[in-house]
């Protein structure tokens, strides 16, 4: 029985993962981690993970990015795998991830849906197939409590097709702050924050006289849960390193 800690499990995806966990027969969870109140919570809640008593075989990160520095100090001085399913960290906290990675093994992904996985592989692909005759926008909507913009995925997605089509491609934001036509090289990168949306992603390809759109639309928190319980899994026994969703299916 592999035992999981949940980092921010005070929150709505800790609360998610407590529920997708407690219907399988592989893993339990043994201690949250959470600097809110555990209302009800039906395991020990601590405040910093160097607080825990309970040692989980992996911990499962979706809190702030505030609380990465412990996450890795923790992982590297016990040797914890963990997964990194929060999003909004900056290119400094990035750099500290891969650092730690040498010392413990660590899985993160902006998103953690096979489904999202695959709109990524199919927008590379048509992205490779029409080159630059096609015009690349990314719409992502999100409901009215999501705190960063572009979301994760949003960014993933257009550093995917930055890579599969024309080096010079790059993100752009805040179009409205400049007057001028749109460069051949742009992907626009649009958020909409709004409701009680999960998330939907949108890959729009608009050429001469026709358009494709590929679409992922998350209508559950319980997907980005499950996909994150089977990263946990996966990293049990792993070497130090920093893996991610494609090694996940690769291994299956």
């Amino acid at each position: 029985m592999i035992r999981i800690a949940i980092s921010g499990i005070c929150g709505k995806m800790g609360r998610t993962l407590l529920t997708s966990i407690s219907e399988r027969t592989d893993c339990e969870v043994c201690c949250g981690i959470d600097i809110g109140e555990a209302k009800d919570c039906p395991v020990p809640v601590y405040k910093t993970p160097a607080e825990m008593k309970e040692k989980p075989d992996v911990i499962i990160d979706y809190s702030h990015p505030s609380t990465l520095r412990g996450l890795l100090d923790y992982a590297v001085s016990t040797g914890t795998p963990v997964v990194l399913a929060t999003t909004g960290y900056t290119d400094e906290q990035l750099a500290e991830i891969r650092q730690a990675s040498e010392k413990a093994a660590f899985f993160s992904s902006f998103n953690m849906s096979i489904g999202i996985q695959l709109l990524i592989a199919l927008s590379k692909k048509a992205a490779a197939v029409l080159g630059n005759a096609f015009d690349i926008e990314i719409i992502e909507k999100h409901h009215n409590q999501k705190i960063d913009a572009p979301s994760g995925t949003a960014l993933m997605l257009a550093n995917a097709l930055c890579e599969a089509s024309d080096p010079k491609k790059h993100p752009v934001y805040e179009r409205h702050s400049v007057r001028r036509k749109r460069e051949v090289t742009e992907i626009g990168i649009h958020s909409v924050r709004g409701g009680t949306i999960v998330g939907e992603h949108e890959v729009l390809f608009a050429g001469p006289d026709e358009c494709i759109s590929l679409t992922h639309t998350a209508s559950s928190k319980r997907v980005f849960a499950e996909g994150s319980v089977n990263a946990a899994c996966f990293l049990i026994g792993r070497k130090p390193g920093l893996y991610d969703m494609t090694d996940l299916l690769n291994e299956a």
